[in-house]
């Protein structure tokens, strides 16, 4: 696998939803998901809140429902509440609420998904998730999300890198 590093949030999104700044922010109502999966071992990306409203940000599969929200069929993350979500359950609270210009980091390394506040993991780890999963976000009510997967604000931590695009080598 080599590794190319573009990608944005444009691969599918729901009908109420505007995509802007090169698909990096989100706005409207409804969710997006990246435009690949995380392939690798040890991905990174992380979103910035610009306006708060109703949002989540987290991982879901590419058939999750985009339209409703809050999504929480085939969705794992965290929610403008500061629920952490496994699907349909709720199955932690973060520490703090999260406010306007705090930067959301997400680790995933295929076993555990961890979540980060202004780059200090909040010790809240989500296990379980099956198959291929792409960075997903929703918003209603709002709220505006920047998303970045490369040229962070806030870097990974170590040994954690942005999501690569899966290549075939022939």
């Amino acid at each position: 696998m080599r590794g190319s590093r573009a990608h944005t949030l444009q691969r599918r999104f729901g009908k109420d939803v505007v995509i802007l700044k090169e698909g990096e922010r989100i706005c409207g109502i409804g969710g997006s998901i990246a435009t690949v999966p995380i392939v690798q071992n040890k991905a990174y990306f992380h979103v910035t809140i610009q306006q708060t409203g109703v949002w989540g940000v987290g991982l879901g599969h590419k058939q999750t429902p985009l339209d409703k929200v809050p999504i929480t069929n085939q969705f794992w993350g965290v929610r403008e509440n500061g629920d952490i979500v496994k699907c349909e359950e709720v199955i932690g609270k973060m520490p703090k609420t999260v406010e306007e210009g705090d930067v959301v980091g997400f680790t995933y390394d295929h076993v555990e998904l961890h979540i980060y506040v202004n780059g200090i993991d909040i010790g809240q780890t989500i296990t379980g998730i099956k198959g291929p999963v792409y960075p997903l976000i929703y918003v209603d009510e709002s709220a505006i999300i920047d998303i970045k997967f490369k040229n962070f604000v806030i870097e990974p931590p170590a040994g954690f890198t942005e999501i690569l695009v899966e290549q075939t080598i022939l």
